[in-house]
């Protein structure tokens, strides 16, 4: 674990008037830094230093370099079976796991393919109604940060795809709107 820099210069600066008077070498020993770095935590918890095999462990951890710590990562998803999420799936993915029974590795393997849901959407604008057709201009022209003129030219040369790669929500959101407005908008 790192020491912040506020406080490792804090302790040189200590160091320094201490070593000055007294001529000795500049060093603080790594285990008083730890003990004064984990007094001074704010919200922690005394748990992690109760038990030597876990503070060993994330001693052993603190040490690794950046590489070491992705390798060790990329092991522990393969031995304790750990998928990799999704970047939207962060709230939803643990709720389905919570929620899912217990299953055997195989069977979990043949599902996920099957589970594995279109994300991202492709907006359509295929049509609207003749008296609709200015709410519709404003509308474009909110959604797509068009100048009025070229909002006008993109609803006139309708079907058009309005927005690619929108999340499920968003797609919608778009869609319901432009329905009250009265056009007829399409997600692919």
């Amino acid at each position: 674990m790192a020491l912040s820099c506020r406080y490792a210069a804090r302790c040189c600066a200590r160091q320094l008037r201490a070593g000055s008077a007294a001529a000795t070498p500049i060093r603080a020993s790594s285990s008083f830094l730890q003990q004064h770095h984990m007094s001074r935590r704010y919200n922690s918890t005394d748990a992690a230093s109760a038990n030597p095999k876990i503070a060993a462990i994330v001693d052993q951890i603190s040490q690794l370099t950046l590489l070491e710590t992705a390798d060790l990562v990329a092991s522990l998803k393969s031995r304790l079976n750990i998928p990799d999420l999704p970047v939207g799936g962060f709230a939803a993915a643990p709720a389905a796991a919570a929620a899912a029974p217990a299953a055997a590795p195989a069977e979990q393997e043949e599902e996920a393919p099957a589970a594995a849901e279109k994300t991202l959407f492709t907006v359509k604008l295929q049509s609207f109604d003749a008296a609709a057709k200015p709410k519709v201009i404003k509308e474009i022209k909110n959604l797509l940060g068009l100048s009025l003129v070229d909002s006008k030219k993109f609803v006139e040369s309708a079907p058009k795809t309005m927005k690619e790669s929108v999340p499920k929500d968003e797609a919608e959101k778009i869609v319901a709107t432009m329905k009250e407005l009265g056009a007829v908008v399409v997600m692919e």
